[in-house]
């Protein structure tokens, strides 16, 4: 027995509970190991009594996109189309010769050169140099300077096209110098424009070539077809007055292409939870799901390996929590605090409402999709709930 049926049945209660006082409309959870597949759909899809969820009911999956779009980067270095220590600069020039604020805090124009080029190796690992700035807004001259560039990191995504979007990071200072520190999601932005420049196809094309299509993750994309939008869940976000959940966006325009569709998940990939497991499957078993090879067990293995220093990983405790680091577009858990914190154990969350990690210590996937958007770097309830339900349930 690879799961003890018992103890899932608490997944059911626990997870029904909060679905019940009004936390999550609805949810669906899926736990995987050996071959056991064993899911919780509970609510609607819609707040105040909607249509009832489905297995495959559609999420906004936000920040899980990271993992894919780090995974269909490594096929491109595994064809040698991209190397991970060469500069981005012959295809993102407008990276190619970066100025560094002289501290964080500098004025525009206190810069310095650059001590070296920007790498392929920096956008993985999320040393690019700039990023999420986690204070209050308009702290920095350079904060203040993203913001009105329309460059800055945020849920709501991005509303100029990737050329137009780079051409302006590009005008900006770096934060840091290349490699010297982690800073959260535009690395994984960058990421996505140098890749679809790199195979000479716009991200969605490559994503769908590299992973939807060999994988039969067939509800994964940037936009919804028009005769799937009924499966799309409503998404939700706390008002920070009263804490009644109010409507995050307009399902109907999903339904379109977007401006920018980005490798960072702002907003990011749709997908279910049967196409995640699916992309899961494939990184637990090294790189391969069935018959189809996606990756080599080398890249796998590189990917799920934190890639940070010590000083890395205490400037940003937030993230990391003194338990685990930053591989190629995951988290990856280093030290055993936790039921759930396995070392080894990766994937990230969305703040949309989801989790999504994979353990291949004991070869256990666990997906949590839910439409409600995240108000705190602190784990959601349900979060916390999900993870400690999947692992009591180990049977051996």
């Amino acid at each position: 027995m690879n799961l003890s049926g018992k103890r899932l049945g608490r997944m059911r209660e626990v997870l029904g509970g909060h679905v019940g006082s009004g936390g999550v409309p609805g949810l669906v959870a899926l736990v995987a190991r050996r071959g056991d597949v064993h899911t919780e759909v509970l609510g609607t899809a819609e707040a105040g009594g909607g249509p009832p969820m489905r297995r495959d009911t559609i999420f906004r999956i936000a920040s899980v996109t990271k993992q894919l779009t780090a995974a269909a980067a490594m096929t491109l270095v595994e064809e040698c189309r991209l190397r991970l220590d060469d500069p981005v600069g012959d295809l993102l020039p407008e990276l190619a010769e970066p100025r560094v604020l002289s501290h964080p805090a500098a004025p525009l124009d206190d810069t310095v050169p650059a001590n070296r080029p920007i790498t392929v190796r920096d956008l993985l690992t999320f040393r690019l140099g700039t990023g999420a700035i986690m204070a209050p807004p308009g702290t920095t001259p350079v904060q203040r300077a993203m913001d009105e560039a329309g460059v800055a990191p945020g849920p709501g995504g991005h509303s100029l096209e990737p050329g137009e979007w780079l051409a302006r990071l590009g005008g900006l200072p770096l934060v840091h110098q290349p490699g010297e520190r982690w800073m959260y999601d535009t690395s994984a932005d960058v990421l996505g424009i140098l890749m679809a420049r790199a195979a000479g196809r716009p991200l969605a094309d490559l994503l769908a070539e590299r992973l939807f299509e060999p994988l039969g993750m067939t509800d994964t994309g940037f936009h919804v077809p028009a005769g799937k939008l009924d499966r799309l869940a409503a998404a939700y976000r706390p008002d920070p007055e009263t804490g009644t959940l109010v409507p995050a966006d307009d399902r109907a325009a999903w339904t379109s292409p977007p401006v920018f569709p980005s490798g960072a998940g702002g907003p990011g990939l749709l997908s279910t939870a049967d196409d995640l497991l699916a992309f899961c499957t494939m990184m637990l078993n090294g790189g391969r799901n069935g018959s189809e090879r996606v990756l080599s067990r080398p890249s796998v293995e590189l990917m799920t390996t934190d890639q940070l220093t010590a000083e890395q990983k205490a400037d940003n405790h937030l993230f990391f929590g003194g338990n685990s680091g930053w591989g190629f577009g995951v988290g990856v858990i280093t030290r055993r605090d936790g039921l759930a914190a396995v070392p080894g154990r990766f994937g990230w969350v969305g703040g949309t409402g989801t989790s999504v990690y994979t353990d291949p210590a004991e070869e256990l996937i666990g997906i949590l999709l839910t439409q409600r958007a995240l108000t705190s770097p602190a784990p959601a309830p349900w979060f916390d709930d999900f993870w400690t339900c999947a692992y009591q349930a180990i049977d051996d």
